[in-house]
């Protein structure tokens, strides 16, 4: 009897601890995706920052996004050309989607009937029906678009060209770009505020971020960032997220190896946070507690308080970590 009991709680125990690492249905688990380029892998954290899985993919994963019912994880990966996509259920790629040259930055339509892509070496934006696996749209840019952000009303779609310093405005339904806004040098994010009225975008080389007003399509506002013990010109932001209620914006600051958080009231940093080496993506926890940003060059994440607005502890990863997503 005693040898029956045993065996069941170790069965029990195995159970629970397959059903947590493989979960029926991943929407909010807690996990926690990082890209890593170099190593072509996804790696899988648990809430505990203990790494659990390796995903393989294809060459160079970078941005990733969920579906609405976190099923799924989309990431772009761009040295195959392809967008992998991850079954939350069996942590392993299940599909890939065709792209045109070097995927960087993506977006799901509302309907996440299409992925819009922007193909850094092409010099286009193209939506990709996610069915049939067939381009649907191709719109040119300016060379090397990366950011790629989807309005809300589903009929416009902002671009940032690295090389041309602009934000295309794409209307969908005409499939052309209706206004070209100059910002500062190779813009790269987008983030927009809860009430769409702002735009902000990160310009790496200008070491600044611009605010758009989306009423009049122009800039309204630029933020400049100098850490202590840094020049502006290292500071060379990239990485974007914003609070649910609008009212802070984290960006990462690249090889100044900080990240600032911003008041998006007053346009004024509240607190500039160490990091590691060339800090690049971030994401924010449901409970917006915690941030983590991921380190391209120390190969690292680090976690953030948000609270106290200090680092907490900093976890290898693999190698280049480009993007971080947080399944919460």
């Amino acid at each position: 009897m005693m040898i029956k009991r045993f065996s069941l709680l170790c069965a029990t125990a195995l159970l629970a601890a397959v059903s947590y690492v493989l979960p029926a249905q991943a929407a909010g688990t807690g996990l926690i995706f990082v890209s890593n380029e170099k190593s072509n892998e996804v790696l899988v954290l648990n809430p505990q920052y203990e790494i659990i899985k390796s995903i393989k993919t294809s060459h160079r994963p970078r941005d990733m996004h969920f579906n609405k019912a976190h099923t799924l994880l989309y990431v772009a990966c761009g040295d195959d050309d392809s967008i992998d996509v991850i079954d939350m259920g069996k942590l392993e790629v299940v599909d890939s989607i065709p792209t045109g040259p070097s995927p960087e930055m993506f977006e799901l339509s509302a309907d996440e009937k299409q992925v819009y892509v922007s193909d850094e070496e092409d010099s286009r934006i193209e939506a990709i029906d996610i069915a049939s696996k067939v381009s649907v749209l191709d719109v040119p840019t300016g060379a090397e678009p990366e950011g790629i952000l989807a309005a809300s009303d589903g009929k416009t779609l902002y671009a940032t060209s690295e090389v041309a310093d602009m934000v295309h405005v794409i209307d969908l339904p005409s499939k052309a770009v209706t206004k070209n806004i100059v910002v500062g040098t190779r813009p790269r994010r987008f983030v927009v505020t809860p009430d769409g009225k702002e735009l902000w975008v990160s310009c790496e080389l200008s070491s600044e971020v611009d605010v758009i007003d989306r009423a009049t399509n122009t800039v309204t506002d630029q933020l400049t960032f100098v850490p202590p013990g840094f020049r502006e010109e290292d500071v060379t932001p990239v990485g974007m997220a914003i609070t649910k209620d609008g009212s802070k914006v984290i960006i990462t600051l690249g090889r100044a190896n900080h990240i600032a958080i911003v008041d998006t009231k007053t346009k004024k940093v509240l607190s500039y946070v160490l990091v590691g080496k060339r800090a690049w993506g971030v994401d924010l926890t449901s409970d917006e507690k915690t941030a983590i940003i991921t380190n391209g060059l120390s190969d690292d994440i680090t976690i953030v308080d948000m609270a106290s607005m200090k680092p907490i502890k900093s976890i290898p990863v693999g190698r280049t970590p480009h993007s971080v997503q947080i399944d919460d």
